[in-house]
């Protein structure tokens, strides 16, 4: 069950925020502002790269390595091949993972590494094959951190970690959106520096002004009736969410909702895109997880007797309704509502790709933190 008073309850909200979710959430802006900052004073702005690169991998652990992954191959994917190189190991913990690099790899491609970490072996060795390859080597990982003497040792190109001012590095929540943005706004600045898309300093200021904006709009002092992300977080609740996405950037985010929902609130979610996630997941919706699957449902005591789970539809465009374009958001909502599924909305505000990007990033991480600390009494972020 989701605690709806402790949405309206900022001072509880920030008692029970343990891991600083809605913190790291309020400060990205300034988180993106930073990592800009270190990504220059690290030397990006002065690279002369000498063409594009032939093909893009990232190696990293976790959510953020993934989410970074995701993002970069829906920005850059269509100038040159990216690939997210996925872990092995016994276990996730950081002395058990290992990265390879494919066999293709050499002198042309560009290898990025993204961790909060820094004391993976997997990745200094990787840093290490990939010097011995050939392959360039850009890393952001916390200062001082074991990776930097194999990034460095591969003479490639070390970013800081970006962190708040009252933040240590072990302090950052790996899934949260304080990592996210300090991993991601450094390699827009290289991605942009290297041709493969478009995010020079100014661009990145408009991003983070963004981010302020969808803070001021969803933070935990903004009414639930008035605030985006608590009334999507209200709405979510006790609900399989199924998260439906149009357009390039909005994919991305939704897999990425669908994740930090489950790592930090314990909720299950799917994803999609859209117009396959109709045919994926209208059997879904054809069965029991349908709102008028019961028609017993209205009748049943509501005390003695736990609440059936019902899929919720989550919309989620990146750009506004009005924006033109061929659209499956009628057909969609045809679908959902037949089927007495309500469904959720959520687009962005007109702007630029990345500031729309970043608006639906904001949201849908206030969501998901809303969700993780009004959850029921398990959830250890709980006050209850």
């Amino acid at each position: 069950m989701l605690d709806e008073s402790l949405l309206d309850a900022p001072e509880a909200l920030a008692r029970a925020d343990h891991r600083g979710l809605l913190r790291g959430a309020a400060e990205a802006g300034a988180r993106v502002r930073t990592a800009a900052r270190h990504a220059d004073e690290a030397g990006i702005g002065a690279l002369s790269p000498e063409g594009r690169p032939r093909a893009v991998l990232i190696a990293g652990p976790g959510t953020a390595a993934t989410c970074v992954a995701d993002l970069v191959t829906a920005l850059a994917g269509t100038s040159a091949p990216v690939t997210h190189l996925h872990p092995t190991g016994v276990a996730p913990a950081a002395g058990a993972l290992r990265w390879a690099l494919p066999g293709w790899a050499g002198s042309l491609d560009l290898l990025l590494i993204a961790t909060t970490d820094g004391a993976e072996p997997g990745l200094a060795l990787l840093a290490q094959q990939a010097y011995r390859r050939g392959v360039t080597v850009v890393a952001v990982a916390p200062h001082r951190a074991p990776l930097t003497e194999a990034v460095n040792g591969s003479h490639g190109l070390l970013v800081p970690l970006a962190t708040a001012p009252h933040e240590t590095y072990e302090e950052i929540q790996p899934a949260g959106p304080g990592a996210l943005w300090a991993l991601f706004t450094p390699l827009l600045a290289l991605l942009d520096r290297v041709g493969l898309l478009t995010a020079p300093a100014d661009t990145l200021e408009k991003v983070a002004d963004r981010l302020d904006r969808a803070a001021e709009r969803c933070g935990p002092a903004i009414a639930t009736y008035s605030n985006p992300a608590k009334t999507l977080a209200a709405e979510l609740a006790d609900t399989l969410p199924l998260i439906w996405t149009e357009g390039e950037t909005a994919a991305p985010v939704g897999r990425r909702f669908a994740a930090v929902m489950a790592e930090l609130a314990g909720r299950p979610a799917l994803a999609a895109q859209l117009p396959e996630a109709l045919p994926a997941h209208g059997g879904l919706l054809a069965g029991d997880l349908a709102a008028g699957a019961d028609p017993e449902d209205f009748f049943r005591d509501r005390v003695e007797d736990p609440q059936a789970l019902h899929a919720r539809v989550v919309l989620l465009r990146d750009r506004p309704a009005d924006a033109g374009g061929l659209t499956a958001a009628p057909a969609a909502r045809e679908l959902a509502l037949g089927h007495d599924t309500a469904v959720s909305e959520l687009e962005p505000e007109p702007g630029s790709e990345l500031e729309a990007l970043a608006e639906l990033l904001a949201v849908t991480d206030f969501a998901a933190g809303y969700l993780t600390l009004a959850s029921s009494p398990l959830n250890p972020d709980s006050t209850r």
